[in-house]
């Protein structure tokens, strides 16, 4: 594992706390000026200082990771959190984790997804993704062209565990993405979803598919000291058959050409080299082990290996399965061990594996494999079922075709069931699609609530918006928004009452909504593009605009947007609710005619001002008869405000304040969080008389715990409840259902 003479730096490199890395979140228009910040700003001010007796080094950016956009320090996660000197370069980090632009991820865990080679066009599955700093780079990597809104691709991003999957949904609702879907299974069984292609059920497979398995960590001790004390050779062996199975499994709903990359962060060949070579030997030639050595340039990395032994807890080695006492076949299996046949072993080319060493680039310990499918696997192979036709329902044009341009419609490879299970399936189908075309409202529910007892939380509905609803034509003349518009793509969390959220989600993702309702435990989806508020229907609209999901929307919409100067920008982001009067007179005449109500404020860079911010913002606001102001969290506050070289640090006092506040002023400033700009207190009805009190707060209190702290597997699970919201907390009355 260790080659010679480095096994000793290797141990030293061990004992060595895990260096705090950082990556900006690459795809959006605001990555070049995060970057520019970090450089000229943060990164100089850290020159020179000293911690604790330690030099505090440059940072240095990660050679092998694209566009300078991957950033590593000598400083540990603790220094950086405890530290007076860094408070101010530790709060720049927080806060912009919690609007997305960063994320703190160890730099070993960023190479799987890059290795994927995903496109904007790729439908992707995460089989176990939680906490899910991978899943947002995927997420990142499908948003590579921000001028489109909807991506073709997606990302279901899956775990087995109920809790971790809200510590995911947290991280993947910081990117804003309507091309994102959680849910909730075992993936050793993760069940074949259906797709509609051209109004016939066809499997859904995956161009691309991330396999990070559940592993030992014992490549992670320089972060988790706890390895050190609980590790055993005996947490391989039991790893060995779910991983096989998991990895297995991903490989049964890749789709033929496609791509999926196995990885751990364990050293140990039982869970590495192990699990691939026994995948390659049963799938016949149907997977072969792609040669990546030409891609990362400068990523230090070692082959995988060819020969191993196996080891018991009480020491007893083992060379090949043959030697294995029999009373020892259950803790052992042939799997486990290394191919014998030189012939086999050369044609799987394991040395195309890569292993990472903590003492070669000052990084975690860690392995990757990365797999193309040729053919479908042998137990799979059989002639393609003539699909019949299904009824085509009415409105559902968009579903149609969805996901032609990405060769589904063209894989023969069918699920694992027995003919009688299957064509009962398709008639399953096909009754509850002449049902869904009589019931107005499309609805995606979980599971029957039988089934949910073996989970956690029971889960709202997704209910996508009828073609006819009345709800939308005020919304869309309000407005005016294009007719292009994809309308059939919004959804609710409600069946009954008043809808008091709308979200949106991809074509794509409906179309896998719409057709797996009740084999899939989805956790979230889809991010909020409008909230109702009180009252608004005397504005024209009972609906305002949401922050999250403007940069959606934004290229659909057609009235209600007001071009502002920067100057305008840092007014509205710095006064609470300021009055027209204090606006450039461009501003001022352009609103003087425009009747009150959400608006959208958009920035546009003026190229001949080359210090002013070159990246477009577009920001969420209210018109009054006297005032105007922005709908625009705390933290993206402080993110807009940075970029134009506004100083911010001292917002770290009004934090400090709130702490020292008694628990029940905490706790009740907690629950305003950005749901309070969803209108829904009482305090906001006063907007018809007093248009300048919009909510008390336009901010998101400060999330204490945040989920960046939490990289790896291992790490965190108690936090999740406190920071993963999901939209049933914002759509539920019943406080017992919401996750927050």
């Amino acid at each position: 594992i260790v080659p010679a003479g480095e096994w000793d730096a290797f141990m030293a490199a061990l004992r060595e706390p895990l260096p705090a890395t950082l990556r900006i979140t690459g795809g959006l228009n605001h990555a070049k000026e995060i970057l520019h910040c970090l450089k000229e700003k943060y990164f100089k001010e850290l020159q020179d200082l000293e911690v604790d007796g330690q030099k505090v080094e440059m940072p240095q950016s990660l050679s092998w990771y694209p566009e300078e956009l991957a950033w590593h320090t000598n400083l540990s996660r603790k220094i950086l959190r405890k530290s007076p000197q860094l408070e101010k370069f530790h709060q720049f980090l927080v806060s912009e984790t919690e609007c997305g632009n960063i994320s703190r991820q160890e730099a070993v865990s960023m190479i799987p997804p890059l290795l994927l080679n995903v496109s904007p066009h790729h439908k992707i599955l995460d089989m176990c993704a939680a906490p899910g700093s991978k899943t947002a780079q995927l997420i990142e990597m499908l948003h590579a062209d921000m001028n489109v809104p909807f991506p073709k691709g997606f990302v279901i991003a899956n775990d087995v565990d109920n809790k971790r999957c809200y510590l995911l949904v947290h991280q993947a609702k910081r990117l804003n993405s309507p091309c994102i879907m959680v849910v909730n299974h075992d993936a050793s069984s993760i069940p074949n979803l259906q797709i509609d292609v051209d109004g016939r059920k066809e499997v859904l497979f995956y161009d691309r598919i991330l396999c990070d398995v559940p592993c030992s960590g014992d490549g992670t001790m320089r972060k988790n000291i706890d390895v050190w004390k609980k590790w055993t050779t005996q947490n391989s062996l039991q790893l060995h058959g779910l991983q096989l199975r998991i990895a297995t499994r991903g490989v049964e709903q890749l789709a033929e050409g496609g791509r999926m990359v196995y990885s751990t962060c364990s050293l140990n060949p039982i869970e590495n080299e192990a699990v691939i070579a026994s995948l390659l030997e049963k799938s016949q030639g149907a997977l072969e082990l792609a040669d990546v050595s030409s891609e990362l340039p400068g990523l230090k990395r070692m082959p995988g290996i060819t020969n191993w032994k196996v080891m018991l807890k009480d020491g007893q080695w083992f060379e090949e399965w043959k030697d294995v006492p029999s009373n020892r076949q259950t803790q052992i299996r042939p799997t486990m061990f290394p191919v014998k046949d030189e012939e086999k072993l050369k044609a799987m080319n394991l040395e195309r594996c890569l292993r990472i060493l903590p003492h070669h680039q000052n990084t975690g310990g860690f392995f990757v494999a990365v797999l193309i499918k040729k053919s479908p696997m042998p137990w799979n192979k059989r002639q393609p079922k003539v699909h019949q036709r299904l009824p085509q329902r009415t409105g559902d044009t968009e579903v149609a075709g969805a996901n032609t341009d990405n060769g589904c419609e063209c894989i023969n490879e069918e699920p694992t069931l027995p003919e009688s299970q299957e064509s009962k399936k398709i008639e399953e189908l096909q009754n509850s699609d002449t049902e869904q075309s009589k019931n107005e409202q499309r609805v995606c529910g979980p599971p029957p609530s039988k089934k949910m007892k073996l989970f956690g939380f029971k889960e709202d509905p997704f209910v996508f918006l009828p073609e006819d609803d009345p709800l939308f034509l005020p919304i869309q003349k309000f407005y005016a928004l294009d007719p292009s518009f994809p309308k059939m793509n919004l959804l609710t969390r409600t069946q009954e009452g008043k809808k008091r959220q709308l979200y949106m989600v991809s074509k794509e993702l409906r179309n896998v909504l719409l057709n797996n309702s009740e084999k899939m435990k989805v956790i979230n989806t889809g991010i909020k593009v409008w909230s109702r508020n009180s009252d608004g229907e005397q504005f024209g609209c009972a609906f305002r605009l949401a922050q999250e999901g403007i940069y959606t929307l934004y290229p659909f919409i057609h009235a209600r947007i007001i071009n502002v100067c920067i100057e305008d920008v840092k007014i509205l982001l710095t006064q609470e609710n300021p009055f027209l009067s204090k606006f450039s007179s461009e501003t001022q005449k352009k609103v003087k005619d425009m009747a009150m109500g959400s608006i959208v404020l958009k920035y546009n860079p003026d190229p001949e001002k080359p210090d002013d911010l070159q990246c477009p913002i577009v920001l969420c606001g209210w018109q009054g008869k006297t005032s105007l102001r922005a709908f625009v969290p705390k933290n993206e506050r402080l993110h807009y405000l940075r970029m134009m070289g506004v100083e911010v640090f001292k917002a770290k006092r009004k934090d400090e304040e709130l702490e020292s506040k008694t628990e029940e002023e905490v706790q009740h400033r907690l629950t305003q969080t950005e749901e309070e700009m969803d209108v829904e207190d009482k305090e906001h009805d006063l907007i018809i008389k007093m248009e300048a009190e919009i909510g008390e707060e336009s901010s998101r209190s400060p999330v204490k715990s945040s989920a960046m702290e939490v990289e790896n597997k291992n790490e965190g699970l108690d936090q999740s409840s406190n920071n993963a919201n999901s939209h049933a907390s914002q759509e539920s009355k019943d406080t017992s259902n919401v996750k927050d």
